[in-house]
């Protein structure tokens, strides 16, 4: 576990961002709710069996991009498909989700959640999930703050239009919540999975590189950072020594 400071109840805070889905979470929010909205007919199941093809092509691991083209897949259906449902039937599906997933999670970063709160640090969640889920999620676990992404509402339906929170806005959003809670950015710490969380990574002080993508393992392994990978009840901590890194 992470050495840590105690912080004092007069000086600012410290804080940890997480992303939140293969991160904190086993599984990703976005691609539940799809299936969770599928599951109670909500969507055009049709069109949804090419989402499930690229899934299973994925799950094959033909390539290396095969969960890049299933995720690009998800995304350009859900765009659509998001037309029909209404807020009230979203949100339901988010519920169901968060209500069976909220507890299967990683147990490293579970406990340094945990952690992180006995040591009075602030807890931010950002996600590119629907922002509510992702707060419900946040609500759940104690974060002080969390941002998704948010959809375009008009005369009470979703446009397909929205406000994807994209790896490039992951930084401004976690810089304002920094503000917001006049955040100390000394020993602060962010935690993320894929190369979509390298830009939030690069402003904190101690990036954690957890279970990354093999294009974020070589950012990583070029700028020194810390990484963690958790497999089966296995914790593996990778530290950089002299340009290689050595469990620790």
């Amino acid at each position: 576990m992470l050495q840590l400071w105690p912080i004092g109840s007069l000086m600012a805070r410290p804080f940890a961002a997480f992303d939140i889905d293969g991160t904190v979470l086993r599984w990703q929010l976005y691609h539940a709710v799809a299936d969770e909205l599928a599951r109670q007919d909500k969507l055009d199941l049709v069109a949804y069996e090419k989402v499930r093809h690229a899934r299973l092509q994925w799950k094959k691991r033909p390539h290396e991009s095969s969960y890049t083209d299933y995720e690009a897949e998800l995304i350009k259906f859900f765009e659509t498909a998001i037309k029909s449902v209404s807020p009230a039937d979203l949100h339901a599906a988010s519920k169901n989700v968060v209500k069976t997933y909220k507890d299967q999670v990683y147990a490293y970063t579970r406990d340094l959640i945990a952690e992180l709160k006995s040591k009075n640090y602030l807890l931010f969640a950002i996600s590119a999930s629907q922002d509510d889920i992702v707060k419900m999620l946040a609500d759940y676990y104690g974060f002080d703050e969390s941002a998704g992404s948010i959809y375009e509402l008009k005369n009470g339906n979703y446009t397909g239009k929205g406000k994807i929170l994209k790896s490039e806005l992951k930084p401004e959003v976690l810089k304002q919540f920094v503000r917001k809670h006049d955040a100390t950015w000394k020993n602060s710490i962010a935690v993320g999975d894929t190369e979509s969380d390298i830009a939030m990574l690069s402003i904190v002080e101690r990036p954690i590189v957890f279970n990354p993508t093999r294009q974020l393992f070589k950012h990583a392994e070029q700028n020194g950072w810390h990484v963690v990978v958790e497999r089966k009840n296995m914790i593996y901590n990778l530290e950089p020594t002299d340009g290689q890194y050595q469990i620790k």
